[in-house]
């Protein structure tokens, strides 16, 4: 699948003006960029740790950042991130011979689930600022759009009472984090549309990736690639985004994600950590 996904969006952009993106990219912009995304993956490493606790799991915050780190290494050779957690999960077994197996993989379950409802939760939000917000201009469709958004988290947390009983506890700190984690995100996206000199249609460009964030968590492609430059190559022709620049923005955010997973390959992780 990510063979066919990088052939249909390089059929679709001008690969040499993409390209030429990246020989023009502001440095400092970029810097804050990778800086943000760390943060990110910093609080994700405290709801992971958060969701453990729930399940009487206490790992140190190192050990738990470590261990985030190495799963996102993971995350780049197998579809849609499973590679990370199953490593997550065969650590955390093993250093708990007596904890349940069901219980640790539903927090590491619960962990990415909570992850991509923020994703949908901010796309959501973000909708009404894009160019394409005068779709819930009708007062039927946007009350409804409001009450959706009002319901949301609600909504969740009674799911999570039936279907993660273990994890109530957790709840409303792994939701804070996840939606930190995001705007995290989003932060780092901004700073990379201002390295590329973007500074039109900005929310469109910032609701796609949220959109492709959570197409890129899905088991179809290698580490991401190519899913979520197939939403920006999509997404343009109803967004007011420029194709060749969102598949040149959505590659640079790979890049960041790489060189940020590729310190998970140089840590040694025990549990004594």
């Amino acid at each position: 699948m990510t063979a066919i996904a990088v052939y249909l969006v390089v059929r679709k952009i001008d690969l040499r003006q993409t390209l030429s993106v990246f020989t023009s990219l502001r440095i400092g912009w970029i810097a804050l960029a990778f800086l943000f995304f760390n943060f990110s993956k910093i609080v994700s490493a405290f709801r992971l740790q958060e969701l453990l606790k729930a399940i009487k799991i206490y790992l140190s915050n190192i050990l738990t950042l470590k261990l985030c780190y190495v799963g996102m290494f993971y995350n780049l050779f197998l579809p849609g991130g499973i590679g990370g957690d199953g490593y997550k999960v065969y650590l955390l077994k093993k250093w708990n011979q007596d904890g349940s197996l069901k219980k640790i993989v539903s927090a590491a379950l619960l962990d990415r689930i909570s992850g991509m409802l923020a994703l949908l939760f901010l796309a959501g939000i973000l909708f009404s600022l894009t160019s394409v917000s005068y779709l819930i201009k009708d007062p039927r469709l946007n009350f409804a759009y409001f009450l959706l958004l009002a319901v949301f988290y609600p909504f969740l947390f009674l799911l999570n009472k039936i279907v993660f009983k273990s994890f109530r506890s957790a709840f409303l700190a792994t939701n804070f984090q996840s939606i930190t984690v995001q705007v995290f995100q989003l932060i780092s996206a901004f700073f990379i549309l201002m390295s590329m000199g973007i500074d039109t249609a900005v929310y469109d460009y910032l609701d796609l990736f949220l959109i492709s964030s959570v197409v890129a968590v899905l088991p179809i492609t290698i580490g991401g690639i190519g899913a979520r430059e197939l939403v920006f190559i999509y997404g343009y022709e109803y967004l007011a985004v420029d194709k060749n620049s969102a598949v040149a923005f959505s590659l640079m955010f790979f890049v960041l994600t790489v060189v940020s997973a590729l310190f998970g390959s140089l840590l040694q992780i025990s549990k004594d950590d």
